[in-house]
């Protein structure tokens, strides 16, 4: 089937990139699976995360259908584009639409991700992770494939301005081994082995990283466990609450 919007996205992405003299480095690519579906899994720490995603399955001669809420496909701009990357919208308050058609395509034999954490991470650590990622494996008979990126947060997050001149920005992205999504396992606990499986590939993504923050006022996209002033978990949490 021809990709008749995909494919011209991905050439103008790569071109940004190159505008930005973006520094990307991904390791891992090959843990895609070249035919059939799979569930690809990431962190989320920038509105940016999914075109990072899709790149990483370009060795693989992969193009990603992605889930995402149902408000970015009613955009003038994005939404004509989403739709025609045949990407899945969510609407959060009605989800077993996007579930069935996640798992359509999954039987058609692509690879669909998700961002189980379901919204930004402002915190830059991993959130709680919701099992849909898990049981669309399940049902579907495929793989999971864990991945991470970093330094994302650092071109557009939520809460900070875009960040798009040539700016040399590092770019680390991770992929990880297949996970089996067996039938006869609880999704909760094939959840938990998928989170740590990601957190690990986080954190190697983060060992890798070429920079650290290069003053006090650049601490902000480093988590506070590392030294930074990105809020702590506890209060992101609190701040939502209010």
């Amino acid at each position: 089937m021809a990709e008749l919007v995909y494919r011209p996205v991905i050439g103008l992405a790569l071109t940004l990139f190159k505008a930005w003299d973006l520094k990307i480095d991904c390791k891992g690519s090959e843990n895609i699976p070249r035919s059939g579906g799979a569930v690809l899994v990431s962190n989320h720490i920038s509105y940016l995360d999914f075109i990072f995603d899709g790149l990483a399955a370009l060795p693989q001669k992969r193009l990603v259908r992605f889930m995402a809420k149902e408000s970015v496909f009613r955009h003038r701009i994005s939404g004509p584009l989403m739709r025609g990357m045949k990407h899945i919208p969510v609407d959060r308050e009605q989800g077993d639409a996007a579930y069935a058609h996640a798992l359509d395509s999954l039987k058609s034999g692509e690879v669909v991700g998700v961002f189980p954490e379901a919204t930004i991470s402002q915190s830059f650590t991993l959130k709680s992770f919701k099992s849909g990622a898990a049981r669309l494996a399940q049902e579907a008979g495929v793989p999971l494939v864990p991945m991470a990126v970093w330094g994302t947060q650092r071109l557009w997050t939520k809460g900070h301005p875009r960040n798009f001149r040539r700016s040399h920005t590092p770019i680390t992205i991770r992929v990880g081994e297949a996970i089996e999504a067996s039938k006869d396992k609880y999704a909760g606990a094939i959840t938990r082995q998928l989170r740590e499986r990601v957190q690990e590939l986080l954190e190697a993504a983060q060992r890798a990283y070429p920079v650290r923050p290069k003053d006090a006022n650049d601490t902000w996209w480093m988590p506070a466990h590392l030294g930074g002033t990105a809020p702590t978990p506890e209060e992101v949490r609190a701040a939502e609450a209010h």
